[in-house]
C-alpha cells in the first residue's frame, strides 16, 4: 500500500507537467495574434499587392491565428517613420528599401548600391533570408534594432525621369532630383549628375507639380502605378539601382509567435517572395510599353544614352563615400553565385 502512495506522490507531478504544457499547446493553438502592417505604396501597386498577399497567405496558413492588417498609402507614418515605428513595436510589419532598413542598422544600406549586382538572379540569390550575406545583416538588425528581415522580392530596376530627354551625366547638372532621404539614394543622384533633394515619398506628386525637384528616380511599375507619367514627360533607362524591397518584423512580434506560428508565417512569406518576384519581372516590358503608350518618350541606349558614362559617374561617387565602409561587405555580395 505504501509503495503505490509513494508511486502515486511521483506520478502526480509528472501529470500536473503535462498538464500545464498541454495547456500551454492549447493556448497556443487558440490565441489569435493581430499585427498592423504599415506601408508607403498605393493598394494597387506590386509593393501594396503583396503586403495583402502576404497577410492572405498568412490568415491562410495560420487557419487564421494570426491576422496581419494592411495599411497602405503611408497611413502610418512615412518611410522613415515606418521603419522606426518597427522597430519600437508600434506595428509589427512594414517594407522599405534596403537604404531604409540602413537607417536601422548601417550597413543595409549596401543592398541597395548601384550598379552591384550581375543580374536579377544575383540579387534574388543575396537577398534571400538564408544566403551567407543575409543571415549576417539580420544578426545584425535584430541586434541593433530590434527588427528582423521576413523577405526580400524583386522590386523593380530603378530609372530616372525627367522632364527633358537625358543622355548623359553632364545633361543633369544643376537639376534639383528628388531623392529618397537615404544615404545611399542621395549619392546615386549626385553620381547621375544631379542635386539630389531629399523627398519623402508621400510628398513626390507635389513636389514634381510644383517644380521643387526636376524628377526622381523608381522602377517603371511605380511610375505606371502612381501616375508619374502624368507629371513627367521622359523616362531615361539608367537601370542604377536592381532593387529588392524588404519586408521586415519586430523580433519581439516575431518571438511572441509558437514555433508552429513562425514556420507557417515563413512559409507564406516565401510564397510570397516568388509570387511578387515572378510578377514584377513578368510585367515590366508591357508595362514600359505602356508608358510609352501613354506619350512618356522613353531613352535607353538606342536612343543615345550613354550608359557606361552614367555607370563611371555613379560609381566614382559611391566609392568615395561608401568603398571603405562597405568593401569586405560588397566583395562577399561578388562571392554569391
Amino acid at each position: 500500500m505504501a509503495r503505490i502512495h509513494s508511486s502515486g506522490r511521483r506520478l502526480f507531478p509528472m501529470m500536473v507537467a503535462l498538464g500545464c504544457a498541454l495547456t500551454t499547446a492549447s493556448a497556443w493553438s487558440q490565441k489569435t495574434v493581430e499585427f498592423r502592417y504599415g506601408h508607403m505604396n498605393p493598394p494597387n501597386s506590386a509593393a501594396g499587392m503583396q503586403a495583402q498577399w502576404l497577410a492572405d497567405a498568412i490568415a491562410r496558413d495560420t487557419s487564421g491565428q494570426v491576422k496581419v492588417t494592411v495599411y497602405p498609402s503611408s497611413q502610418l507614418g512615412k518611410l522613415q517613420e515606418l521603419a522606426e515605428a518597427v522597430s519600437t513595436g508600434t506595428i509589427a510589419l512594414s517594407h522599405n528599401t534596403a537604404g531604409g532598413i540602413g537607417s536601422l542598422h548601417e550597413p543595409f544600406g549596401a543592398l541597395d548600391t548601384p550598379y552591384l549586382y550581375r543580374d536579377l538572379d544575383h540579387l534574388m540569390k543575396v537577398t534571400d533570408v538564408n544566403s551567407p550575406v543575409m543571415k549576417k545583416l539580420n544578426e545584425g538588425l535584430i541586434k541593433a534594432a530590434g527588427v528582423r528581415v521576413l523577405y526580400a522580392y524583386y522590386f523593380g530596376t530603378r530609372q530616372l525621369t525627367a522632364n527633358k530627354a537625358i543622355r548623359q551625366p553632364a545633361d543633369l547638372s544643376g537639376q534639383k532630383i528628388r531623392a529618397i532621404p537615404f544615404p545611399i539614394y542621395m549619392s546615386t543622384v549626385q553620381g547621375l549628375g544631379a542635386v539630389p533633394v531629399p523627398v519623402d515619398w508621400s510628398e513626390v506628386p507635389t513636389a514634381l507639380a510644383t517644380g521643387q525637384v526636376a524628377g526622381q528616380e523608381n522602377p517603371v511599375n511605380v511610375v505606371l502605378s502612381s501616375k508619374l507619367y502624368e507629371k513627367q514627360s521622359h523616362m531615361m533607362l539608367t537601370g542604377h539601382i536592381v532593387n529588392a524591397q524588404v519586408v521586415v518584423i519586430n523580433e519581439k512580434a516575431w518571438q511572441g509567435l509558437s514555433p508552429a506560428q513562425r514556420e507557417q508565417v515563413a512559409r507564406a512569406a516565401e510564397e510570397v517572395r516568388r509570387k511578387a518576384s515572378n510578377m514584377v519581372k513578368g510585367q515590366e516590358d508591357d508595362e514600359l510599353a505602356k508608358l510609352r503608350e501613354l506619350k512618356m518618350t522613353v531613352i535607353g541606349p538606342a536612343e543615345g544614352l550613354q550608359l557606361d558614362a552614367f555607370k563611371a559617374s555613379v560609381s566614382k561617387v559611391v566609392q568615395e563615400k561608401f568603398g571603405s565602409r562597405f568593401g569586405d561587405l560588397y566583395r562577399d555580395i561578388a562571392a554569391i553565385r
